[in-house]
């Protein structure tokens, strides 16, 4: 789609075409905002960096009815690696309808997200490159290169999900404290005549290597290896000798589609919003690609901002809710700056001393549940909390919510509004009743207080915020005036009425 020569005024402009953009465009569009989109590659990548969808990322498509095409082409995963660790984490007990990886490539993700996105609305532009950028109290100025020469965009806001070397983030100034590449990984898309068993994973003193089976009879191989640490382009040969050092065999490895390395560089930006401008995904946070969970972080940041930049931008709240956009997702980069720098560690060091906590940790995930499942809830993104700033809310806000029974509360969001849960047979007052349809907010009745354990025991009605976690609850007793003022109060109160 081509440009125009002439300023045009948009409420949200969205720099970089790739998932996180695009889901942020569709919950944007959900809202009512229309988004405009520009993405500076003409074409998408054939190359998929991201091979996996997340627990908590197919939670996230299936608040809005989106996951049933990537589920029918995807391939379930029981269990995954932390760190290329020999045992590995078993999501098959996760708190989720959903409960394993599903490999599914970037590629086929950003084709669908961006029909999604497209069908309510929102506008892509590929080929037009953001190159420069200034912000008022009022507006952001953004000045384009189309494929039908410059012109200028000016929008409300701005959202920069366009990768690591974000040029939204540096025009804006933003810092990008972290640590500097000390290990580079190796990774190649080629055909292997005979390809290991599903799983295979050779990891000893001489390197690491993994083979992931990919479509049309193609895999990746990719891992560490301690003699080419550089960052001249990977070739085919540099990849079998690899192949043969650490697995002792090239597999009958041709053809490759695809060669290129990756480091362990870890920074994450200083602030989320400035301004009028919010960073999400690879632009506000890079790390060694470990454990697929990349682009799976970013997709939870572009739900976690969507539904809040839509309620700014239309007037339904005031934009301190951006400000609690980089409060909750800043303090998930963090962790994920952590976890994704121990597995590098892992993955990375081949001296004995790392040998034996590879060993221990090892032992410590295939002999205790506990641990195990602490691993697997940072890499599934099903334990993000969002703790409140209020000290005396109730224990469940910020929580994401999980009902057992089917897939539980996700059908209820899908139309990106907040959901009233009222607990028991009791009906809903009138009055709250009211209160709730002037809010725009749906009300279910829920058996949570039976079936979601002992968190939701005695609660008797919970707000869900449209990103399916825990708004407010409240436990006092149905059908009496407490009860009923507790709720219209928070009703009341809500940060993003519809």
């Amino acid at each position: 789609m081509s440009g125009d020569s002439k300023s045009t005024t948009h409420q949200v402009v969205i720099v970089g075409g790739g998932p996180v953009g695009l889901w942020t465009a569709h919950e944007l569009a959900l809202a009512g905002v229309r988004p405009l989109v520009l993405e500076r590659s003409e074409h998408r990548s054939a190359h998929s960096k991201a091979l996996g969808v997340h627990p908590r990322t197919i939670e996230v498509l299936a608040m809005r009815g989106r996951h049933e095409e990537l589920l029918a082409a995807g391939r379930p995963v029981p269990n995954w690696h932390f760190g290329m660790l020999d045992a590995r984490l078993d999501f098959r007990s996760l708190p989720t309808p959903f409960p394993f990886m599903l490999a599914f490539p970037q590629s086929a993700t950003e084709q669908l997200l961006e029909r999604y996105a497209t069908e309510l609305g929102a506008e892509v532009r590929r080929g037009h490159e953001v190159v420069s950028l200034t912000q008022d109290d009022e507006t952001v100025t953004l000045g384009v290169r189309g494929p039908d020469g410059s012109y200028e965009v000016t929008a409300q806001y701005l959202v920069g999900s366009d990768g690591t070397r974000s040029t939204v983030r540096r025009q804006v100034g933003c810092e990008f404290p972290g640590t500097e590449t000390s290990a580079y990984g190796y990774l190649g898309e080629v055909v292997l005549d005979s390809p290991p068993p599903a799983g295979f994973q050779a990891l000893n003193e001489a390197g690491r290597l993994l083979v992931v089976p990919l479509a049309h009879g193609r895999y990746r191989v990719t891992g560490y290896d301690p003699l080419n640490q550089h960052r001249d382009p990977l070739t085919l040969e540099e990849l079998r000798d690899a192949a043969r050092r650490i697995a002792g065999t090239d597999f009958g490895m041709r053809d490759p589609s695809w060669l290129t390395r990756f480091g362990n560089a870890t920074r994450l930006a200083a602030s989320y919003r400035t301004g009028r401008v919010l960073l999400a995904g690879d632009a506000a946070h890079s790390h060694f690609p470990a454990g697929g969970v990349g682009l799976n972080v970013g997709l939870q940041d572009a739900m976690n901002l969507g539904w809040k930049l839509a309620a700014v931008a239309q007037g339904r709240a005031g934009a301190e809710l951006l400000d609690t956009y980089h409060a909750e997702r800043h303090a998930v980069g963090e962790e994920l700056a952590e976890h994704t720098l121990a597995q590098s560690a892992l993955i990375t060091g081949l001296t004995p001393d790392v040998s034996a906590l590879r060993s221990l940790l090892s032992d410590a995930v295939a002999g205790d549940p506990h641990f195990s499942r602490m691993l697997a809830g940072k890499l599934s993104g099903l334990d993000t909390v969002y703790p409140p700033t209020d000290p005396h809310a109730h224990p469940l806000t910020g929580v994401r919510a999980y009902d057992p029974e089917g897939q539980g509360v996700l059908p209820l969001l899908r139309d990106g509004r907040p959901v009233l849960l009222t607990m028991g047979d009791t009906p809903t007052s009138g009055e709250v009743a009211e209160r709730a349809a002037t809010a725009g907010v749906t009300v279910h009745r829920s058996r949570l207080s039976v079936t979601g354990g002992e968190q939701w025991a005695g609660v008797t009605a919970a707000l869900l915020r449209p990103d399916g976690h825990v708004w407010w609850a409240t436990e006092h007793t149905v059908a009496t005036p407490g009860h009923a003022s507790a709720t219209i109060k928070a009703l009341d109160t809500l940060p993003a009425p519809r």
